[in-house]
């Protein structure tokens, strides 16, 4: 499954050390929870994700208080593409547990 986004970069709170995030649109969430997967930790996914130029291979979360998945954001990533707190990521995610 493919699927293509933008997404708001946001700081995690609950760390004091510098997480930061960006976080599916609740339709597309509800579509990779219905692919039949198998059970990982703390209910992820595993995805190859694309911002700009850099690609790289993570998990993205389930997050209750968003109703989504979020994706995290690598310090490398952020800074390759000028990406801080409150701007806009354009994210192409291939879902790799399917």
């Amino acid at each position: 499954m493919l699927i293509e986004f933008e997404g708001e970069v946001w700081r995690w709170s609950a760390r004091t050390d510098s997480w930061f995030f960006t976080a599916l649109p609740p339709e597309l969430s509800a579509d990779i929870r219905e692919i039949p997967r198998p059970h990982r930790g703390f209910g992820s996914v595993r995805v190859h994700a694309r911002i700009g130029g850099s690609s790289w291979t993570t998990s993205i979360f389930p997050d209750s208080s968003r109703e989504a998945y979020v994706l995290p954001l690598k310090k490398s990533v952020r800074d390759a593409e000028s990406l801080g707190d409150g701007d806009i990521a354009v994210v192409s995610l291939e879902v790799l547990d399917a």
